[in-house]
């Protein structure tokens, strides 16, 4: 039954749920190759669980016209990280393949330059997909930083988490959910740390050379975080200019500012 005349929420939920089954299917594929294990089953349907629930959430409340191209591609994205997210959980148990490893998370950063460009060229960008995009982006990040904690220590969790410490201080620092100018340094820094964690998992280069990359993407981090905080520190009494919002939205845009999802 459509809701109005542009928003088909049937149609929309078809699609999600189409996601959702995509997702277990990998599981199902991930399980048999690998013999997974418990942690790895739950935490994959888990994420499948949540992925599905949070954006019909989503959906219902920005009533799109459709699901769009560019967010079946972050959809496609999103399962990926779902299966890197079930072998990180599993590898607690054993030790992954990493060629299985590496070759889901390089699909799903190939990817993460192919939603927005979908969106462009079809016309279809949105306060949603640039949400999607941000979380999926920052999602990997987290599971990545957890599996390479492993082998480098736990202060490498600090680049999967540095994210998610401004949104909770955003909570209570208000003027933290300004815009934020668009910055190539800030796209970059975003790109480094999912390369250099992919580098650092795959286990390709001797362990102090991993450390010492995997220290430089923090630090580079820590520095362009440390620059937009200062940023909207000094900016914050000022008026908020209105930036436009497209799917290849910084992964650290204010939350209040887009669709909560």
């Amino acid at each position: 039954m459509a809701l109005n005349n542009t928003y088909d929420a049937r149609l929309v939920q078809q699609e999600t749920a189409l996601g959702a089954g995509v997702q277990l299917l990998l599981l199902a594929l991930l399980g048999t190759a690998i013999g997974m294990g418990p942690a790895g089953w739950l935490t994959g349907l888990a994420f499948a669980l949540a992925t599905w629930a949070v954006l019909n959430r989503a959906l219902r409340r920005s009533r799109p016209r459709s699901f769009g191209p560019a967010n079946r591609v972050t959809l496609g994205r999103a399962t990926l990280v779902g299966g890197v997210t079930a072998l990180v959980a599993d590898s607690f148990r054993s030790s992954p393949p990493v060629t299985l490893l590496v070759g889901l998370t390089a699909v799903a950063l190939i990817l993460d330059g192919v939603d927005g460009k979908v969106a462009r060229r079809t016309g279809t960008c949105s306060a949603l997909g640039a949400r999607f995009d941000m979380e999926v982006d920052a999602f990997l990040i987290l599971v990545l930083s957890v599996y390479v904690a492993a082998s480098q220590g736990v202060w490498v969790l600090a680049i999967g988490a540095m994210r998610y410490v401004f949104v909770a201080a955003a909570r209570f620092l208000p003027w933290l959910n300004a815009p934020l100018p668009p910055s190539t340094a800030r796209k970059t820094v975003a790109a480094l740390q999912g390369i250099v964690l992919l580098v650092a998992g795959a286990g390709i280069l001797p362990h102090p050379v991993t450390t010492a990359l995997v220290a430089l993407a923090l630090a580079t981090l820590t520095w362009s975080f440390g620059r937009d905080i200062a940023w909207l520190h000094t900016t914050r009494n000022r008026p908020a200019p209105r930036l436009a919002v497209t799917d290849t939205a910084p992964a650290r845009r204010p939350v209040e500012e887009r669709q909560t999802v």
